[in-house]
């Protein structure tokens, strides 16, 4: 059993991070259900910052499925090249805007199900594209959630899967619109993974790792 965070000390550590940041924000630019997805996508083994140096490019002259999939991939590439694995995410995008339109009208569906059907699409993605266009209580695990929240003693897991259901079952539904930006703010930016920045941190005296 890995050393965790109370009830009250979970709801300490969220009014922390909520009066720090009242209403945090993806640092993904997108601007609908599509250019979110599409940005997700190509997140994925890349910083939000090389995405959205790509796509404020792409976006220009295609941000719907129509019209990447009227680029193809070999007019998607130049966008995206300077992001890794990018043929890969080339393949991905012109699936999914073929499947958009021939099972979606064109649009982003609803559900995770839906979402999970797309090329490309994971269910790390379509928690984040579930929770930031349409504020649903999804908890997406990346790299930092992964990281950092065992260590903290918000979750028990060691992998996506099992650290996301232990996030659902423990943290209150007032923090869960915005408590997956919380979480990934703080491991990109303090609760780094080589340098942690303890001195600086919010939850330092409730963290489990300084307990240890």
């Amino acid at each position: 059993m890995q050393n965790l965070l109370s009830k009250s000390e979970i709801i300490e550590v969220f009014l922390r991070f909520r009066a720090q940041n009242e209403n945090p924000k993806s640092e993904l630019h997108w601007s609908s259900p599509f250019t979110l997805l599409v940005a997700v996508v190509l997140s994925a083994q890349a910083t939000d910052k090389s995405v959205n140096l790509a796509t404020n490019e792409l976006y220009k002259v295609a941000d719907t499925p129509e019209k990447i999939l009227a680029l193809g991939e070999e007019g998607l590439i130049p966008y995206i090249k300077s992001i890794g694995l990018y043929k890969s995410k080339a393949k991905h995008v012109i699936g999914l805007c073929e499947k958009l339109i021939s099972d979606f009208c064109g649009e982003v569906p609803r559900t995770r199900e839906e979402l999970m059907s797309l090329p490309g699409v994971g269910r790390k993605t379509a928690n984040v594209v579930l929770n930031v266009v349409w504020g649903d209580h999804t908890m997406p695990v990346d790299t930092h959630l992964l990281r950092i929240c065992p260590k903290i003693g918000l979750a028990e897991g060691s992998t996506p899967e099992t650290v996301e259901q232990s996030l659902l079952e423990r943290v209150p539904d007032e923090f869960m619109e915005h408590a997956h930006h919380w979480l990934i703010l703080h491991g990109r930016y303090v609760c780094t993974a080589r340098n942690p920045n303890c001195e600086k941190c919010l939850i330092n005296d409730l963290c489990k790792h300084n307990k240890m």
